[in-house]
């Protein structure tokens, strides 16, 4: 794009159809869904994904996940087993990602990274469903900033980081969720593991089909694995039950300060709120940020495993 200024789209039926048509073009296109923004492309096409790789700064050995917009494409792209139906069926749409064996001779080598398998999620947001509907094509759809920064939950952020990289940004409002996508792999040998903790619970899913096994150190398999990931650019303190004078103050609960997460204790609205306070922490004058300690118990787990990756 080389620093042109992005469209910003409605998202309306005339956004939509301009998101679509610039997709279909080959363009990057920064969309809404209910977990981060994030940055689209065709998933069929090397020089539309590369594209992907160029504006993130993104290692080409992470893989992308790819949004679809039924379980019909979801099959065309991945092996399904009796687990992953059962997932699908009753986590589809949501913020769920599933890593299975792939299939996916339309999708270009670089979106798995050269992995034989392949992570799929069909997004719960109506601009982004519409979208893929219109469409007919799955869509590579990492996080819509920097790689390793803090994700955009708000058309704002992205047109911040990435506005000169993309085609056009869809404003679909704040993101309800406000951290990505729970990532489980799916083994051929019936076993599986949590790659990423998010909104959907590993407890949940345990119930469903049966307790994982512990990840191992096998490599990169699926976004959000890398040790140092989602950083303010700023030293981040953990656990603060105050602040220093020289650092902005991420509160949760009683414990106040610049930017709360939730003053009541509220785990969902604290997921929701965590990256626009740490994109304020950094704007701030303040050379570093202090966070408030978070329950480890719910949405909690999946806030703390951000933000210990942003504190690394």
């Amino acid at each position: 794009m080389g620093g042109k200024a992005s469209e910003r789209l409605e998202a309306d039926a005339h956004g939509i159809a301009r998101a679509a048509e610039l997709l279909r073009a080959g363009q990057l296109v920064a969309v809404p869904t209910e977990t981060v923004y994030g940055l689209a492309a065709r998933a069929d096409s090397e020089a539309a994904v590369a594209a992907i790789f160029r504006a993130k700064g993104r290692p080409d050995f992470n893989p992308l996940i790819v949004h679809v917009a039924s379980l019909a494409m979801a099959r065309e792209l991945a092996e399904f087993d009796e687990r992953a139906e059962a997932l699908a069926a009753r986590y589809w749409p949501g913020p769920l990602t599933l890593v299975l064996p792939s299939r996916a001779s339309a999708v270009v080598a670089a979106v798995t990274a050269g992995l034989p398998t392949i992570a799929l999620r069909m997004p719960d947001h109506a601009a982004m469903r519409r979208l893929l509907e219109t469409l007919a094509l799955p869509l590579a759809a990492p996080s819509a900033n920097r790689s390793g920064a803090i994700s955009p939950t708000a058309a704002e952020h992205v047109a911040a980081t990435l506005g000169g990289e993309v085609a056009a940004i869809v404003d679909g409002g704040p993101c309800p969720r406000g951290v990505e996508s729970t990532i489980v792999a799916l083994r051929t040998d019936g076993s599986w593991q949590l790659l990423r903790p998010g909104p959907t619970g590993a407890d949940d899913l345990a119930e469903l089909i049966g307790p994982p096994t512990e990840l191992t150190d096998a490599g990169i398999e699926a976004p959000g694995q890398l040790a140092r990931h989602y950083s303010p650019g700023k030293p981040l303190r953990l656990d603060a039950r105050e602040a220093a004078a020289d650092e902005f103050m991420i509160g949760f609960g009683p414990l106040g300060g610049d930017c709360s997460l939730s003053e009541e204790g509220d785990l969902a609205l604290a997921a929701a709120r965590l990256y626009a306070c740490l994109h304020l922490a950094a704007a701030s004058d303040k050379p570093r940020i202090a966070v408030a300690p978070v329950p480890e118990e719910g949405i909690g787990a999946a806030i703390n495993d951000r933000l210990r990756r942003a504190a690394a």
